[in-house]
């Protein structure tokens, strides 16, 4: 499993007076691992060392 980069807290939030399961913490930060990848490769694709908006 990646390397935890969202806030469960945040998520519980956002999610207001929903239960939020942990596997779908779990579940939501492997989606947000993967966007992030696919986004630095995209970049790197494009010569650029920054990632940006465009990437996502």
């Amino acid at each position: 499993m990646p390397e935890m980069l969202i806030i469960k807290a945040k998520i519980k939030d956002a999610c207001g007076d929903m239960s939020v399961a942990a596997d779908f913490v779990t579940a939501l930060n492997e989606k947000v691992d993967e966007i992030v990848k696919k986004a630095i490769w995209r970049a790197k694709e494009n010569s650029r060392r920054t990632v940006m908006g465009k990437d996502v």
